[in-house]
């Protein structure tokens, strides 16, 4: 069907005077008829946004097989069963089934982003058809139809105004503007106007905080601006995370190595003249026992655990992958409202008296100041409290509540009797206010400029002297300076009068006030903010604020923040000069700016893809429906839980239940620790493979038949599945937050782990050899070759076990001293050893099961010898250890 809608007119109707939008839509002032409504409904569809396509149970479950490792798992699983190792399938099986589940539990709520934003559309809408203004269900409208707009609406469409009366539109969503914008008529000429300077345009989902408008629907559905981030939601890829394609490269790594081993192994095996079907199950058994089954249901083991803590840290993560790829980021890319800020506009400064005065200092009622920006106020206090009202008006009670003032008995006392409401033409209101000795009171407040020019005098310490020019310029210049540190500032008047006033305007009211003082308010930074941004810059990270807000005041935000330093001149762009540079030009500049102002959410997706393109891992933060594409297209995206936008949220891989900047800081660290412990996982599983391997190959080359298929599989299932999960559980190592992000091409393998694995796996697989012929040419069952040979397997198995659960031990790290990380610091990882040694040893000391596993009693000294030689490679490595860190210390 939606190929069948008709297209809707595009033009940038912004430029375009009233009487042209009515023509181009072919409406009149009047509305549409019910006739040509229901016309255009059948042309257009209904007003919603598309539902875009969502996978099946099924499909997301068949969607987890896709992985390269699990691919290699399941023929591997087949040609086990294949050659009757049907208990070996099975394990293969349960384990990847399982990965799946968990996968699919994981990213139930993968199709959440674009559902929100159907669900976010505006129940109910005010229009005009047929002459008359009617009710209808936002879904209903049309382009063409006339939309009237009061305090409280939700914007059901996009809208271009045709009559406004003091109308202001919070935008927050869209723009990442934290101050409602005021409404003008005023045709715009720039073609390229960003959305939060189109201010003759109202946006569907935006929210109007005060007076009313009309205005002619340009766009409905899929044509609105939230439509179009809808479209690039849609359209949007997954991005594959470090940790999946890691994972992938590994598996590709692992199964060319192995299916050489098992060539060579069947080759040589043939040259020695053994028989060719012998061979090839010896070949394929060792393939299989090669793999390293448990590792995806290791690596989403110790994801899970990761989740698990960095819930309890206020960090929710929606997609498994997502904890490990913080700990591999270069970039985060956060939003400035809501996320570096606290998305509450604060009085930061005051100036009266001549002076800016210090927000500690005690100021009441009697202060000219603060009587003036209480009474002139339309802010209402519930009754538990809340502020309702405009930001920054609300930010003025706030003041006054702070500094103890009981507003609500101030204007029982002193209550307001007329006003004169805000009109975004001249900038300024006024109320009038009965004193309780019969005189009135007139308070105005508004733009510094326009408020300035209707007051001749000026109130100094309670003193009114008269307002000359050069006090005027003065006041200007304050206006200036504290504008430039991206302040709001708002200017307060007051004149008190003996009678009633007869003439309830401007006129009457707003001439030859007494100049009380300014504020200067702004969205101030998260306290915590600041020293998250700090601890980001010591890891390595550069954090980069994008933001709809203006140019003045990202660039202010970013220098208290540490973003930008305080003397930097360059590092901001907008998103109008962003425009002006090509994709090629972008992606060698994009390292220059570390502040973008004015923006759109396509300038965002396009940021996140040049840091991507110049080889960066880049994490995405923000709250607003703006937000989502480039939340969905960044390796990680990082919604709000508090002020976030549910399709912010639906497009994330991990929110933040506190909106808390600083927390991103904690869950980089547990996502290095993911990562490092997954790495130490993967270091000890295929270490103790290679030593398999090197240990069955070698022994087929000289002859001996020393491990049995059920013994291989009996020590990969004891020693690999717990020791591997509990170091899953290791603690960060203590200057994980000061070294640099490993950056998008390490793997596994990076920092001496595929070294570690390789000489490890040759220590594992030469001391088990030299056990076995110690046993072979020590017979304590002279001239009884099948009690040698019965003793020489059980050694060696054993051997072979425990060498592997000593030298877990060994990889706690990869250069630092077992003595330096601590033997017994993790409880879960000593338990792992215990019970996995008490496992090994049962089918050797339990009657009944050492006939079940073809092996036999050891006397003392073999003990000895098979304890001494399996903790010996605890001493062989911290040897190695201490030749690499004295290498890598001379560089």
């Amino acid at each position: 069907m939606d190929n069948e809608k008709k297209e809707q007119v595009k033009e940038p109707f912004f430029t375009q005077d009233e009487a042209a939008v009515l023509k181009q839509m072919q409406t009149s002032e009047e509305g549409l008829t019910s006739q040509e409504a229901e016309k255009r409904i059948a042309e257009y569809g209904p007003n919603q946004l598309d539902e875009g396509k969502t996978k099946s149970l099924l499909m997301k479950f068949l969607d987890q097989f896709k992985d390269f490792m699990i691919i290699v798992l399941l023929v591997a699983a087949v040609v086990s069963g294949v050659f009757g190792d049907i208990s070996d399938a099975v394990i293969i099986l349960v384990v990847v089934i399982l990965n799946a589940v968990l996968g699919v539990v994981q990213e139930a709520k993968a199709e959440e982003a674009i559902n929100a934003l159907r669900e976010m559309s505006s129940p109910e809408a005010k229009v005009r058809r047929d002459g008359t203004v009617v009710s209808l269900k936002s879904d209903q409208l049309v382009p063409g139809d006339i939309v009237l707009l009061e305090a409280g609406n939700i914007v059901p469409a996009d809208l271009r105004l045709i009559e406004i009366a003091s109308l202001q539109i919070e935008e927050a969503g869209l723009t990442g503007e934290s101050v409602p914008v005021d409404k003008e008529l005023t045709i715009l000429e720039d073609v390229k106007a960003g959305i939060g300077d189109r201010t003759n345009m109202a946006f569907m989902n935006s929210n109007v905080t005060y007076g009313r408008g009309e205005g002619i629907v340009v766009g409905t559905g899929m044509s609105t601006e939230v439509g179009h981030i809808a479209e690039m939601l849609a359209s949007t890829e997954e991005t594959m995370t470090p940790l999946q394609n890691n994972l992938n490269r590994l598996g590709k790594y692992l199964t060319v190595a192995i299916l050489v081993i098992a060539v060579v192994m069947f080759v040589v095996g043939m040259l020695n003249g053994r028989e060719w079907l012998d061979m090839l199950l010896t070949s394929i058994s060792l393939a299989v026992a090669a793999i390293p089954e448990g590792l995806p249901a290791i690596v989403t083991i110790i994801l899970a655990l990761g989740t698990q803590k960095m819930a309890k840290r206020k960090a929710l993560v929606r997609k498994l992958p997502a904890v490990e790829t913080l700990g591999s980021t270069d970039i985060i890319c956060s939003d400035k409202t809501g996320t570096l800020t606290m998305n509450k506009m604060t009085v930061e400064k005051m100036y009266f008296n001549g002076q800016i005065q210090d927000n500690e200092e005690p100021i009441d009622m009697q202060t000219p100041v603060l009587r003036s920006m209480v009474y002139a106020n339309d802010t209402q206090i519930s009754g538990d409290g809340t502020l309702i009202g405009d930001p920054t008006e609300t930010a003025l009670i706030q003041f006054a509540l702070n500094k103890g003032v009981d507003v609500v008995a101030a204007l029982k006392k002193e209550p307001r009797v007329a006003e004169v409401p805000f009109d975004s033409e001249r900038k300024l209101m006024s109320t009038v206010h009965k004193q309780e000795d019969g005189k009135f009171l007139i308070a105005a407040k508004g733009a510094p400029d326009e408020l300035l020019k209707r007051c001749t005098k000026i109130d100094r310490n309670g003193t009114i002297e008269p307002l000359d020019e050069e006090t005027k310029q003065a006041i200007l210049d304050m206006n200036h300076d504290l504008a430039t540190q991206a302040l709001r500032v708002l200017s307060m008047a007051y004149k008190v009068v003996d009678n009633m006033p007869t003439d309830i305007s401007s006129a009457g009211l707003e001439q030859e006030l007494v100049y009380a003082g300014m504020t200067g308010m702004i969205d101030p930074e998260r306290e915590e903010a600041k020293d998250a941004v700090r601890v980001a810059r010591e890891a390595g990270i550069r954090p980069i604020m994008i933001t709809g807000d203006h140019r003045d005041t990202a660039e202010a935000i970013a220098k208290r923040l540490g973003i930008l330093e305080e003397q930097q001149k360059d590092g901001v762009i907008t998103g109008a000069e962003l425009d002006e540079i090509s994709d090629a030009d972008f992606a060698t500049r994009v390292k220059d700016y570390s502040v973008y102002a004015r923006v759109s959410p396509q300038h965002k997706v396009r940021i996140v893809k040049a840091w991507q393109k110049a080889g960066k891992i880049v994490a995405m933060t923000g709250d607003g429906v703006n937000d989502a594409p480039a939340l969905k297209t960044a390796d990680i995206g990082i919604g709000m839980g508090i002020t976030g936008t549910e399709v912010s949220k639906g497009a994330s891989d991990m929110v933040l239940a506190d909106d808390n900047f600083s927390t991103i800081v904690v869950a980089v660290e547990e996502g290095r620790k993911v990562f490092s412990n997954i790495q130490k996982s993967i270091q000890y599983l295929l270490s103790a493979n290679l030593g398999e391997v090197l240990t069955l190959f070698i022994a087929t080359l000289l002859g001996w038949s020393i491990l049995a298929p059920v013994h291989i599989l009996w020590i990969n299932l004891v020693t690999d599945t717990f020791p591997a999960i509990a170091l899953g559980l290791e603690p960060a190592e203590a200057d994980s937050m000061k070294q640099p992000p490993r950056g998008k091409k390490a793997t596994f393998f990076s920092n001496g782990v595929l070294s570690s694995i390789i000489y490890q796996g040759i220590l594992e697989g030469g001391i088990t050899l030299f056990v076995y012929w110690w046993a072979t040419h020590n017979p304590v069952h002279v001239g009884n070759n099948e009690l040698i040979h019965s003793d020489a397997l059980t050694m060696a198995f054993i051997t072979l076990g425990l060498l592997q659960l000593f030298h877990a031990f060994n990889v706690k790290s990869v250069e630092k001293s077992l003595f330096t990380v601590g033997f017994f610091k993790n409880k879960m990882f000593n338990l792992a050893i215990l019970v996995s040694g008490a496992l090994l040893a049962v089918v050797v000391l339990v009657p009944g099961l050492n006939d079940a596993f073809k092996v036999s009693h050891l006397d003392l000294q073999q003990w000895l010898l098979v304890l001494g030689a399996s903790f010996s490679i605890i001493p062989i490595v911290e040897i190695i250890k201490i030749g690499l860190r004295a290498v890598h210390k001379k560089g």
